[in-house]
């Protein structure tokens, strides 16, 4: 079952880079008492998320910050060595890279894509949202390959 606005972000583990290699981040590390712009791609290094989306959320991450959001957030069900590489890639320094390695936190957040017909596996839809407190308020969930509803244009709007 799919998450909605107004639900809890489900509880899970990630991975992201730290000083001594992968360390576990969880969702109330992300979220609780704060104000965050979270946004999920399919795979880091791949056509639409590293020349669209990754790239808008660097662009305006003052402005989105700005906004008052504490953090901005990645995440992809990639490994974390995966997201810091693509980080690096990318200059994006000043968004959390986070990987959901085993997509324990898409499979939570009922948001799984099925990659397989491409070589992927099971994927991330690619979606934006909006959580304060750990409370989903904004939701933008594409459908199919579309890349419109989950940019950080759109995420400035709702903010």
């Amino acid at each position: 079952m799919t998450v909605k606005v107004g639900d809890k972000v489900p509880s899970a583990t990630m991975k992201m880079m730290g000083e001594k290699g992968p360390q576990d981040i969880s969702t109330a590390d992300l979220f609780n008492g704060k104000k965050v712009v979270l946004f999920a791609v399919p795979g880091a290094f791949t056509p639409t998320c590293s020349a669209a989306h990754l790239p808008g959320f660097v662009v305006n991450a003052d402005k989105i910050k700005a906004k008052g959001v504490d953090s901005i957030v990645c995440v992809s069900v990639n490994d974390a060595f995966v997201m810091d590489a693509w980080s690096k890639d990318k200059n994006a320094e000043e968004i959390m890279m986070v990987g959901d390695g085993n997509g324990d936190f898409t499979e939570a957040m009922g948001l799984v894509l099925d990659g397989s017909g491409f070589g992927l596996g099971k994927r991330s839809q690619r979606y934006a949202m909006i959580v304060e407190d750990g409370v989903i308020t904004t939701l933008n969930v594409e459908t199919g390959p579309a890349f419109e509803l989950s940019s950080a244009e759109k995420i400035l709007e709702a903010l």
